[in-house]
């Protein structure tokens, strides 16, 4: 796989999880399966490739979808864009404080038995993802904001959801840029990245 496939991997799980974070603000429920590919990929620390880390190729095609519309500028998500860049600015903050990231790894394969015996989507890891995220990740400003409806955004199972979402599109955010990605990507890689898109929609 090319290193422009490898990133676009990582940007389509990056914006298939927030395009999740938006659904679940909005109407209080995400798509199952998606959902299920997000989180299963915060606990593949230790997976040997991009496509097996963060699920496969046909399980990123959502993204991949949402990826070649934002890069041509075609029916493109603004607010999913947003959020995007306030994850890519957090992977920034978050990979300065190496007490941090070791603080979530280890928490990670703490709970990695649980998620395999009950499913990354049970309540109870979903619920333990999410702390870990309002412990570690909520406490660098400035703070990710998710808009949505009020009513939804006052339940506390959804507010789990979200924020164990939002450790699955930082996951994507740090391997993408362990992969080499950086914004200039998208001013001078933003035709092979279409490409890449275009080549692994084509594959699935």
């Amino acid at each position: 796989m090319s290193e422009y496939e490898d990133r676009v991997l990582a940007l389509a799980a990056l914006l298939q999880a927030l395009a999740q974070v938006r659904r679940v603000a909005d109407t209080g429920q995400g798509d199952s399966a998606q959902l299920q590919v997000a989180l299963d990929s915060v606990f593949r620390i230790d997976a040997p490739d991009t496509a097996s880390a963060l699920g496969g190729v046909a399980a990123l095609q959502p993204g991949l979808r949402l990826l070649r519309a934002q890069l041509a500028r075609e029916g493109k998500d603004e607010a999913v864009t947003r959020l995007a860049l306030a994850v890519l600015q957090l992977e920034r903050r978050f990979v300065a404080q190496p007490a941090m990231v070791e603080r979530v790894r280890n928490s990670l394969r703490l709970l990695q038995g649980q998620a395999v015996r009950d499913g990354s989507t049970h309540p109870d890891v979903i619920g333990a993802l999410a702390r870990l995220y309002a412990d570690t990740l909520s406490t660098l400003r400035p703070r990710i904001m998710v808009q949505g409806n009020p009513h939804y955004l006052s339940q506390a199972g959804v507010i789990a959801e979200i924020r164990a979402l939002l450790l699955a599109a930082l996951r994507a955010a740090v391997l993408w840029r362990q992969l080499g990605g950086s914004l200039w990507d998208f001013v001078f890689a933003r035709r092979a990245m279409a490409d890449a898109a275009a080549g692994l929609l084509g594959a699935s």
